[in-house]
């Protein structure tokens, strides 16, 4: 009996790790299908620029400010791309290394029954 509740434990342990994963790979598609966002107008940029190169204020035009804004942008979007691929393969792992040990139980209970 106790060895039965066992097996049903273990069922249940690997079924929410798999639904888990799941989630997570719905999310991280979701991520990577339509990433959110830049957060940083391009005003706030243009003010924090002239505050770390107060200097440099001659050499900040407004074409190359534009350019250094739209890279930072790109380069924002491909991280959290890269992240959200990263994160649909760590939660594969959640669905697939737990699916073996789930099948194997829920056979030797089919077996007991």
């Amino acid at each position: 009996m106790i060895k039965q509740y066992y097996y049903y434990l273990v069922l249940f342990a690997t079924l929410m790790m798999s639904i888990g994963g799941s989630v997570g790979v719905f999310m991280s598609a979701a991520d990577y299908i339509a990433p959110s966002s830049y957060y940083q107008s391009f005003a706030d940029y243009t003010m924090m620029m002239e505050k770390q190169a107060p200097s440099d204020k001659a050499n900040l035009t407004e074409a190359k400010l534009k350019q250094s804004y739209n890279e930072v942008v790109a380069l924002e979007k491909q991280r959290i791309k890269e992240n959200a691929l990263n994160g649909i393969l760590k939660n594969l792992g959640l669905i697939i290394i737990p699916l073996p040990v789930f099948f194997y139980f829920q056979q030797q209970i089919r077996k007991k029954a």
